[in-house]
């Protein structure tokens, strides 16, 4: 009996972050897309139609603010779930986040990588 990979699409331009987080998520199953700008994720959410989406909020040329708000202009892409994790802890950036909407957002200091997959997996069991 097989079971079915949940496909999930990370966004982060900072690369050891990236591949730190890929990593734990390939362990535990997921087939895992990166892409390190705004415009390179939304081109392979919208392609690949993944089942989890994580942003990065700042990022050089094309942020997560960007990715939001082409993601959500799309049809498929206005209800993809996803998750922005960022460095800041300003509320200002938060609530723009959630505006957006988005299902969390994870302030990457607070979070080991185990806790992102526990959190995400909670989300796509529900």
């Amino acid at each position: 009996m097989s079971t079915i990979q949940k496909r999930i699409l990370i966004i982060e331009d900072e690369v050891s972050l990236l591949n730190g987080i890929s990593d734990k998520f390939t362990h535990d199953g997921f087939l895992v897309t990166q892409a390190t700008n705004g415009q390179d994720g939304l081109n392979k959410a919208l392609s690949e139609h993944p089942d989890f989406i994580i942003v990065d909020s700042l990022m050089p040329n094309t942020d997560g603010f960007y990715f939001l708000e082409k993601l959500r202009a799309d049809k498929w892409g206005k209800g993809a779930p996803v998750v922005m994790w960022s460095n800041s802890h300003d509320s200002s950036t938060m609530s723009r986040a959630k505006k957006i909407g988005i299902l969390d957002f994870m302030v990457k200091s607070d979070w080991e990588y185990r806790d992102v997959v526990k959190k995400v997996n909670e989300y796509l069991d529900n």
